[in-house]
């Protein structure tokens, strides 16, 4: 008997047991559809994580460590911000780095009217704009005449609007920081993904913060380079060159974000890998379900085994066919519970935020270990068939 035969007769003895077949199936599908969507959602959730921490690419953040001499020398050395003006156009001139993001925040209080709120306010250079794309949602963007003229404009986060403003539209409205009226020409889009959380934020031109705050330093730095394979060497470049500009060693060092992404992404495979194995629980417990009713079915045609082998079916042939029926009511419940768990992992991850990462591995794996599932569960039924005396099976009612 061909293989093709095989399997129309086992999608006939299927088709023979429809509730049956559908409720062994089920677990098969749901064990399929839930690794699918453990690994989906974790990979997308990765993914996004990464981005987050990361940020656009090819950056290096800065950072300031004092050592325990600087700190002796100057015990308000943290109260300080510790990159100064000629620190970021001595790294613009750097041959390795595209531009450099500076950025200096502070806490304050911000007025409109008689309602006050606790924002964090932002000065920021122009590039910090082109890195970091702030969505405007209203109103319009901070534009070039804005910080070369430092205009006495801003803008505010979505949360802020809703707190400040109570929602309404909060354009051309003028606010008060440190007691200097600023017009709020934009509205920040609603942060989405992992990490987002919704605060209260003022963005500012630089010259407009410093005049606002009187300060011209920064605290924080980020430098990109032209390229990933340049971003090491500007790292140590850029460390090298302000250690030396402040008489400093070691003070002056870089995070390479994309190298703690990676770290935050092993943690995220090896979470994904246990929860995927505990969702393969459902696995074994729906191939145990296939061999329970694969051994009812061999108890039910004790008599039409009999039959064929009275014809002429060798134990192989029995064996062949009963595996193969096992295959089939796996391999359909593997391919619906790939299409469960791609279709819930794109549920789960529209309203999560983050992409859905359905790979082609994972789908042929279902598939696969589907059909290994049918194997392995329906050899002892297959056996127990191919087993069978014809004489007795005969006689059997």
């Amino acid at each position: 008997m061909s293989f093709m035969e095989n399997m129309l007769m086992a999608l006939s003895s299927l088709k023979a047991h429809k509730l049956r077949s559908i409720l062994t199936m089920l677990g098969i599908i749901i064990g399929v559809g839930a690794v699918i969507i453990v690994v989906a959602i974790g990979q997308g959730g990765e993914a996004m994580l990464k981005s987050q921490i990361t940020g656009p690419g090819n950056t290096i953040e800065m950072f300031y460590q004092p050592s325990d001499e600087e700190i002796r020398a100057n015990p308000n050395i943290f109260q300080q911000a510790p990159f100064k003006q000629e620190d970021i156009r001595a790294l613009e001139q750097l041959p390795e780095v595209k531009q450099v993001v500076a950025s200096s925040t502070t806490l304050s209080a911000v007025r409109y009217q008689q309602d006050t709120a606790d924002v964090s306010s932002t000065g920021i250079n122009q590039a910090y704009l082109k890195l970091n794309q702030l969505k405007v949602e209203k109103g319009r963007n901070l534009s070039t005449a804005d910080f070369l003229g430092g205009r006495r404009v801003a803008l505010i986060s979505n949360k802020l609007q809703e707190e400040l403003f109570k929602g309404k539209n909060p354009i051309g409205k003028i606010i008060t920081l440190a007691n200097q009226p600023i017009e709020v020409i934009g509205v920040l889009e609603k942060p989405t993904g992992l990490l987002a959380f919704g605060s209260m934020e003022v963005y500012l031109p630089f010259q407009t913060w410093k005049i606002i705050y009187g300060s011209s330093d920064f605290t924080q730095v980020t430098i990109q380079a032209d390229s990933a394979e340049q971003l090491q060497t500007a790292g140590k470049k850029a460390a090298k060159l302000l250690n030396r500009m402040h008489n400093t060693e070691k003070s002056y060092q870089v995070i390479n974000m994309e190298e703690i992404a990676q770290g935050v992404g092993q943690v995220t495979q090896i979470m994904t890998l246990i929860i995927g194995s505990i969702a393969g629980i459902s696995l074994f417990v729906g191939g145990i379900g296939v061999m329970n009713i694969m051994l009812v079915s061999v108890t039910e045609r004790t008599r039409e085994i009999g039959i064929r082998m009275a014809l002429g079916a060798t134990r192989g042939q029995v064996l062949t066919q009963f595996l193969i029926e096992s295959m089939t009511l796996t391999l359909i419940g593997g391919i619906l519970g790939i299409f469960l768990g791609w279709g819930t992992s794109e549920i789960v991850s529209f309203f999560a935020g983050w992409p859905s990462l359905v790979s082609w591995q994972v789908v042929l794996g279902g598939v696969l270990f589907s059909m290994v599932i049918g194997v392995v569960f329906g050899i002892l039924p297959a056996n127990k068939a191919s087993k069978l005396d014809p004489i007795e099976s005969l006689r059997y009612e």
